[in-house]
């Protein structure tokens, strides 16, 4: 069972920047960001496999940057050019799975962290 806790969300004007991680208590083949904006249903943003290869939804293609560092069991997302619609709740997820990490039925997820873009 991996356990999720992500930190760093918070309020912040358009064009601006922030840095969002989860602490996991173990890394998994694939990790990703999703995100859920009132009203709307749950998206991915961005994963990353084993081999730190990357996916980005294309609302963020070239504005946000996703990474781990296994050695230290933590997933960041940078997020630049913040955007009104990037506003929403963002989760951190884990799952071992060895096809496309898009595809992964994610079971473990953290409580979530707010990003607020005015």
């Amino acid at each position: 069972h991996v356990q999720l806790v992500e930190s760093g969300g918070g309020s912040v004007q358009a064009g601006g920047s922030l840095g969002l991680s989860c602490a996991a208590t173990g890394i998994s083949t694939c990790m990703g960001w999703f995100r859920q904006a009132p009203g709307k249903e749950r998206e991915g943003v961005a994963t990353i496999d084993s081999l730190s290869s990357t996916w980005y939804a294309d609302s963020v293609k070239g504005r946000f940057t996703i990474s781990k560092d296994d050695a230290k069991n933590t997933l960041t997302l940078q997020m630049n050019s913040l955007e009104l619609e990037d506003t929403g709740m963002y989760y951190c997820a884990s799952e071992d799975y060895g096809g496309s990490c898009l595809s992964a039925a994610y079971r473990y997820w953290g409580q979530g962290t707010q990003v607020t873009v005015s």
